[in-house]
């Protein structure tokens, strides 16, 4: 008999990943990208796998907290004012979810992709010997706020009790012998999540797509999709530039694009772009060795073994391809405020990707109303790479009729009303 054909359309992490899972299971594959393998918001992010990041963003009085952020000139999050009502809708829903039981219900379902990614991570790094940086280091929340730094108390907390997340504390100096590259004095004390790593983003994917290449997977990139060929309630092929495509299966993994495709896919996805920026450049002379958060100003410092990273902002401009000098100085004005040295020359890429956001946190794993044979999987906010494994597993599962290896509800359609 001959194999099933699979066409994953958007080849960063998640498309990768659901790529790979569905070759494992000797599917004939090929992978699609309007732009190269790992360009969109999967190559110049920070790298972490953040195994401590459950919470989803719509806690209580998190719109609160947004409003009067947004009133500081250096705010890390920012809104475009314009006409959209489909930017509007997404807000005044993700209001609706700021509260606990939606909190938590979105957090154990993240908490349960998470698990399976780490689980699953560490075994792609044991079967193809990945070279990709990857450390594991933890990862650094770091308050200048004695407040901020006590009002965290209960989050930990939570943490603990309810996921079996927890960090160590560190106050005051001990901080900085705990990570000598942050200045003495300078902070409150931080929270260390030792259990999470990180990696260099684009060796991760280099190293994936050379196994893919082994495995047989057909990589075309520059090759946009525009729709799809129907019949009878399943997708025949996909419309590209250079023609029509045909498989069994499809996967549709093009984070912040997919809401490009809602005709096609028969219903609205709730995913809006939110933008965020990244500067990469030579490690400094005196590195921080563990990732880290600055709390108050939402910066990500990431060292990595051939580099060093600045990143995060959050920018809702719809698909705005410029690159803000304005929102980079934040970056590099933010970690002055903690570290020794906080930049180093030369500047290697200043860089920018829009993050796949929903409106409650989740992910979407879910197939297309109008396909039975097409999966969506996109949507996964923040933790795209940390949660790429798991959903290539849910992807490849779904699309053999298996049995889930987690319970895929809460990611379904219907759930994001």
């Amino acid at each position: 008999m001959s194999r099933k054909r699979a066409i994953v359309i958007g080849a960063g992490a998640i498309g990768t990943a659901s790529a790979y899972y569905l070759a494992k299971r000797d599917w004939d594959v090929t992978l699609l990208d309007r732009d190269r393998q790992g360009a969109g918001s999967t190559g110049g992010n920070c790298g972490l796998m953040a195994n401590c990041h459950v919470l989803p963003l719509n806690e209580p009085g998190a719109v609160g907290k947004t409003l009067k952020a947004m009133c500081r000139w250096n705010s890390p999050l920012s809104i475009k004012p314009r006409l959209s009502p489909g930017l509007w809708m997404w807000l005044l829903r993700f209001a609706r979810n700021c509260n606990r039981k939606t909190m938590m219900e979105s957090a154990a379902a993240r908490a349960a992709l998470i698990d399976s990614s780490v689980a699953l991570y560490q075994d792609l790094l044991d079967e193809e010997s990945i070279e990709c940086e990857w450390e594991d280091r933890g990862c650094l929340f770091v308050y200048r706020s004695q407040k901020a730094m006590e009002r965290y108390a209960e989050t930990d907390q939570l943490l603990r009790e309810e996921f079996d997340v927890a960090a160590v504390r560190y106050d005051g100096d001990a901080l900085s012998e705990l990570e000598p590259a942050i200045r003495p004095g300078v902070a409150a004390g931080g929270w260390h999540y030792e259990h999470d790593s990180h990696v260099r983003p684009e060796k991760l994917m280099g190293a994936w797509r050379a196994i893919l290449n082994r495995m047989g997977v057909a990589i075309r990139e520059n090759c946009e999709v525009t729709g799809f060929v129907r019949r009878n309630g399943c997708a025949e092929a996909v419309a590209t530039a250079d023609g029509d495509l045909s498989a069994d299966a499809f996967v549709v993994a093009t984070g912040a694009w997919t809401p490009q495709l809602n005709r096609q896919l028969g219903c609205r996805v709730p995913i809006q772009p939110g933008k965020g920026y990244s500067i990469t450049m030579p490690r400094p002379g005196n590195c921080p060795t563990i990732p880290m958060i600055l709390q108050e100003n939402k910066v990500v410092v990431t060292p990595m073994q051939s580099g060093y990273r600045l990143g995060s902002t959050m920018e809702f401009s719809g698909y705005d391809e410029r690159i803000l000098p304005k929102r980079l100085r934040l970056l590099t004005d933010g970690a002055r405020q903690y570290l020794h040295e906080a930049v180093a020359e030369p500047v290697e890429e200043e860089w920018y990707g829009w993050r796949p956001m929903t409106n409650n946190g989740k992910p979407i794993i879910d197939r297309s109303p109008a396909m039975e044979n097409v999966v969506i999987a996109a949507g996964h906010n923040m933790l795209g790479l940390t949660l790429a494994t798991a959903t290539g597993q849910l992807v490849a599962e779904l699309l053999a009729d298996a049995t889930p290896h987690l319970d895929m509800s809460p990611f379904s359609l219907d759930k994001f009303g």
